[in-house]
């Protein structure tokens, strides 16, 4: 089914204006392998981003479910918040304001219609601390491969909106996760600078799609890729894939970090950018168009 809704675009903050020209900035991805522990999770979320910063990211995201990964799937939908309040929200406002940068909350739970089921968030701060934008993870992930069962559609209500955002680093696209093998909400951005596509990839499938796919994105968007992720074995006994990485839109993988708790960080360069899609104008050749 085609997307219904067009790009939604959230503006900047910063009096309401994007650069026209943004220069060259640092981002950073964080790779957590979180448990069930809120407060645990943001305690090490917090560090990490303090490493970030310290080597002079502007711009960070954490991976998908950065503040819970239970023991059972139905934990997070106990802690999940309503927009505007709520633990983990406080905590990226905070922690975006104290540092002056764009925090990207990989996901967190929010309230959805029903008791029993949460919306997986992607939630965004400006360095004053204000949400920015948010987006609502699309497409939900559901395998069955032998003893490796998930359904998300059991504990997630999907959203409907394409979110687009506009700030002085550049314009960024939001997914998460199991997004990422569906082109058709990437082309439905319109031209990006940064898709960013926080996750918790299983290792199973991480092994045979998580670079390719990541690669594909940048390499056909012409834009740079910022993937966190989480990446490692949990309590509940699941094991996420890691390999976060920071792809650069000829397909180069600028950073990458295989397993564990860390940082990658790139630059951002608006002028190779450009440079390519000059060189190779594939978005202006395109001929198939979405309704």
């Amino acid at each position: 089914m085609p997307i219904k809704s067009r790009a939604k675009t959230a503006r900047s903050a910063k009096n309401g204006k994007t650069a026209n020209t943004p220069g060259i900035v640092k981002i950073a991805g964080i790779q957590m392998a979180s448990g069930p522990s809120v407060s645990a999770n943001l305690s090490e979320a917090e560090r990490l981003i303090e490493i970030a910063v310290g080597q002079g990211a502007k711009l960070v995201a954490l991976p998908e479910y950065f503040a819970i990964m239970g023991l059972k799937e139905t934990d997070k939908v106990k802690v999940r918040e309503k927009e505007g309040s709520g633990q983990i929200q406080r905590f990226l406002s905070k922690i975006a304001k104290t540092h002056q940068i764009w925090l990207i909350g990989g996901s967190v739970p929010m309230e959805a219609s029903t008791p029993e089921k949460v919306r997986n968030a992607c939630l965004v701060y400006d360095p004053t601390g204000k949400l920015a934008a948010r987006y609502d993870k699309i497409h939900l992930f559901n395998l069955d491969l032998g003893n490796e069962h998930y359904r998300e559609d059991q504990t997630i209500e999907p959203g409907e909106d394409v979110v687009v955002l506009k700030t002085p680093l550049g314009t960024i696209g939001l997914s998460i996760c199991y997004d990422l093998r569906f082109p058709e909400l990437y082309r439905a951005m319109g031209d990006v600078d940064l898709i960013v596509v926080p996750s918790a990839f299983t290792d199973t499938t991480g092994k045979a799609h998580w670079e390719p796919l990541m690669r594909a994105r940048a390499i056909e968007n012409q834009c740079y890729v910022l993937a966190p992720a989480q990446g490692g074995y949990h309590i509940s006994g699941r094991e996420t894939h890691g390999n976060s990485m920071i792809v650069d839109p000829w397909g180069v993988v600028l950073d990458r970090l295989p397993r564990g708790s860390g940082v990658v960080i790139a630059s951002m360069n608006p002028a190779y950018q450009a440079s390519l899609r000059n060189s190779l104008p594939a978005l202006k050749h395109r001929k198939l168009h979405q309704c």
